[in-house]
Parts: C-alpha cells; sequence; structure tokens
C-alpha cells in the first residue's frame, strides 16, 4: 500500500484529510475515534509496528497526544494526533491494540498527567509514586523543590 493509496481510504473511511509528505502521513483526529483509527491503521493499513506515543502541552488550548504507526514492509508511516478539550486529561487506551503502547502511555501519564482509560496498569514508571504534579505540563513549577530522587 502506498502513502497515497492510504490517504484516500483515512479520508473516505474517517472523512478527515491526511497530510502526506513522502511515505509518511499525519492524521488529526476527534478523540471519540482514536481508538478505531488506530484498530484501522493496524489492520487495514498494515501498519502493525507501533513506534512511539507522547504530548504536547499547548497550555490554553489544551493537551494534544500524538502516536505514530508504521508499515515497515510498505514504507508507510502514520503519525495520529488527537486534542484533549482545555483541561481535560482523558483519553481513550492504545494498549488494546497495540501491546507496545503500554509504557509509553505510562510515561505519557507521569509527565503529563494524561489518564488512559482502559489501560490495565496505569501508574507512574519515571518518578516516585509520591511524586506530585507533572514535570512536561506547561504549570508545573519547575522551581518546586523535590526531595532527591534514589
Amino acid at each position: 500500500m502506498t502513502a497515497a493509496t492510504a490517504a484516500a481510504q483515512i479520508e473516505d473511511r474517517f472523512g478527515v484529510t491526511a497530510a502526506v509528505a513522502g511515505g509518511e502521513l499525519t492524521v488529526g483526529l476527534p478523540l471519540e475515534r482514536w481508538q478505531e483509527f488506530a484498530r484501522f491503521a493496524k489492520e487495514t493499513l498494515g501498519c502493525r509496528y507501533f513506534n512511539w506515543l507522547s504530548a504536547v502541552d499547548w497550555k490554553e488550548q489544551g493537551l494534544e497526544v500524538v502516536a505514530r504507526v508504521e508499515d515497515l514492509e510498505a514504507k508507510v508511516a502514520v503519525t495520529l494526533r488527537t486534542r484533549l478539550a482545555p483541561g481535560a486529561t482523558r483519553c481513550p487506551t492504545l494498549t488494546g491494540v497495540y501491546r507496545g503502547a503500554d509504557w509509553m502511555e505510562r510515561e505519557c501519564y507521569d509527565m503529563f498527567g494524561i489518564v488512559f482509560e482502559g489501560h490495565p496498569d496505569l501508574r507512574r514508571i519515571l518518578l516516585g509514586q509520591d511524586w506530585e504534579g507533572h514535570p512536561l505540563r506547561k504549570d508545573y513549577a519547575v522551581d518546586t523543590p523535590q526531595a532527591p530522587y534514589r
């Protein structure tokens, strides 16, 4: 499958335009279609490799969750993006579709405070369980004194 073919299928099924650059597609999705699109990418587009997941804090505009999946044989990569409403911190988990999302969602929870609903083991992975706040959020006070991490 080519990136152009994948983009056409995405537009036909989801009604969103996929930006295409080389073999890479970028798709902005509504939150309620996040898991559905992940299943579509895996089963229909052949993107079986879960590359990474992270987030961006756009401050007043809210948090954005970004993930990348790939079809390594066809050399097609899809970057999925979804925006959470301002003040919202909940996003459906992708662990039921991609097992590789597990620790990356935990890291995103730890650093950004995004709660991945349906995640099998959502707890901090980098910082201690007693750590307060989420260090990659724009509202996190960087000068907050913290006990040394050991």
